[in-house]
């Protein structure tokens, strides 16, 4: 991986961290937030970001800091095909 991809996955990690610490304890986001809140541009290449988000989401469930959701129940983030959320890790 390459020093701007490391950075890139750090910030990931940290607007997930970031994001849910302005919301409610219960509260989830979508990794199209963080991918959004890193992302510099102004048009649509945070899209580009999604993978990397979901990865970041990934390492905090490894990390014990966040859970991957579907249909508000934990899931591993490993099997979670589709749409998934992020919450704080209970």
């Amino acid at each position: 991986m390459t020093h701007s991809g490391r950075r890139t996955d750090r910030r990931l990690e940290e607007a997930i961290l970031e994001l849910l610490a302005r919301r409610a304890p219960s509260a989830t986001i979508c990794p199209s937030d963080a991918a959004r809140a890193v992302y510099e541009g102004d048009d649509d290449g945070w899209r580009a970001l999604m993978a990397p988000a979901r990865e970041a989401a990934r390492r905090l469930v490894a990390a014990g800091e966040v859970e991957v959701t579907q249909g508000g129940r934990p899931v591993e983030p490993a099997d979670a095909r589709g749409p998934i959320r992020i919450r704080r890790a209970r």
